[in-house]
């Protein structure tokens, strides 16, 4: 019923046949969604097509894109809705890409999809939770058709850096992703290099580097410029793998030749109820590797920066450190290996838009402008 008819009893059945294949590869493909446009080259008329609205046979999730389906529609299917409503070039981008490429856990409220900067797909229409991105540089990772078109793990870093409100924030995307092994921080290097626009360019360069050398959170970014670098401190392997056991494990600083590892404490990294396993394993550092451990908090390695790096150099010291630590500026409060309460914070945890720690990045004006709103349509970058 609303099929058209083809010309012909056997070439209208071969036609038919090829429709009804690709129809079935596409709905498989695409979660059960189609547009109407992919609908109408099936065959269906546009009377067929909205039968089947009214009767509830098949349900509209956005203007143009229809569920094939009855019940509550998947994540997938809602994402495939908003793509081919879009429309041509339409990638999903930003949080929606990061979701997909395993980058963060929780899908956001609202969809983010990138399209070429001559398209306008919002003006004349709202699309209901969606942020429309306009790229002028649009290079889209074109999976096999199956798959739902997205930026590159690369250019959605580099999105979700360029939109972040802090520099921690930032920092926490590229160490997500290089941590998790979904990139590299060479290949960040090759797309930051294609990008003419770039917010934060020169501390993006300076961060790059220490992801490279195993720094795979902003706290310990903290610590490596903030305590470990600005008080002369001796350089710790980052990441240091070591057997225990029948298993392996990874020390955040390790200062091998003086038997002294620090570890960081994000909240995040190291709920509460993990503290005993911290213990344990602190302890398993000394009976086994005879190496003391530090553990340190967010505010030690920003608040507390002095008196954190003065009382590592007391450690490594007592183990064999010739150095003295030096100290980081006028208010620095080390002196002759200790130190006094408290200095400013490097950074600002959670501030907005401070200098970061180790760079010297200015904030040149943002390359996307935000609006607020269901269905917004964000400038050209």
């Amino acid at each position: 019923m609303g099929w058209r008819q083809g010309g012909g009893a056997v070439q209208g059945g071969i036609v038919e046949d090829e429709r009804s294949l690709t129809w079935r590869s596409r709905l498989q493909s695409q979660f059960g969604v189609v547009s109407r446009g992919q609908a109408s080259e099936a065959g269906f008329t546009d009377k067929a097509i909205d039968w089947r609205l009214r009767s509830g046979t098949w349900q509209r999730l956005q203007r143009g894109a229809y569920a094939t389906f009855t019940g509550t529609p998947s994540r997938e299917a809602k994402l495939w809705a908003v793509v081919l409503s879009v429309g041509p070039g339409a990638v999903l981008s930003h949080e929606t890409a990061a979701e997909l490429h395993g980058l963060t856990d929780q899908p956001g409220q609202r969809i983010h999809v990138s399209v070429p900067a001559e398209r306008h797909p919002a003006r004349r229409r709202t699309i209901r939770g969606v942020v429309i991105h306009r790229r002028r540089k649009l290079a889209p990772e074109w999976p096999a058709p199956w798959i739902l078109p997205r930026t590159s793990v690369e250019d959605t870093v580099l999105d979700l850096v360029a939109a972040a409100r802090t520099f921690d924030d930032a920092y926490g995307w590229i160490s997500r992703a290089v941590g998790r092994r979904l990139t590299t921080p060479q290949a960040l290097g090759k797309a930051l290099a294609g990008r003419s626009r770039t917010r934060w360019r020169p501390w993006l360069t300076d961060a790059l580097h220490d992801a490279a050398d195993g720094v795979h959170s902003p706290l310990e970014r903290h610590y490596i410029h903030g305590v470990e670098r600005a008080h002369g401190l001796p350089t710790a392997r980052r990441q240091a793998r070591r057997r225990l056991g029948s298993g392996m494990r990874y020390l955040d600083n390790l200062y091998e030749d003086y038997g002294v590892c620090v570890e960081l404490d994000g909240v995040a990294a190291h709920p509460p109820e993990s503290r005993w396993r911290d213990a344990r394993r602190d302890n398993a550092n000394l009976v086994l590797m005879d190496t003391r451990t530090l553990r340190y908090g967010w505010s030690d390695a920003t608040e507390r920066r002095c008196a954190t790096a003065a009382e590592i150099a007391a450690v490594l010291r007592k183990h064999g450190w010739q150095g003295t630590p030096r100290r980081c500026g006028p208010d620095c409060t080390v002196t002759g290996g200790t130190a006094t309460e408290a200095t400013k914070p490097v950074g600002g945890a959670g501030r907005k838009l401070a200098k970061p720690v180790g760079g010297a990045a200015q904030e040149p004006a943002a390359s996307d402008k935000s609006v607020s709103g269901a269905g917004q349509e964000l400038a050209a970058s």
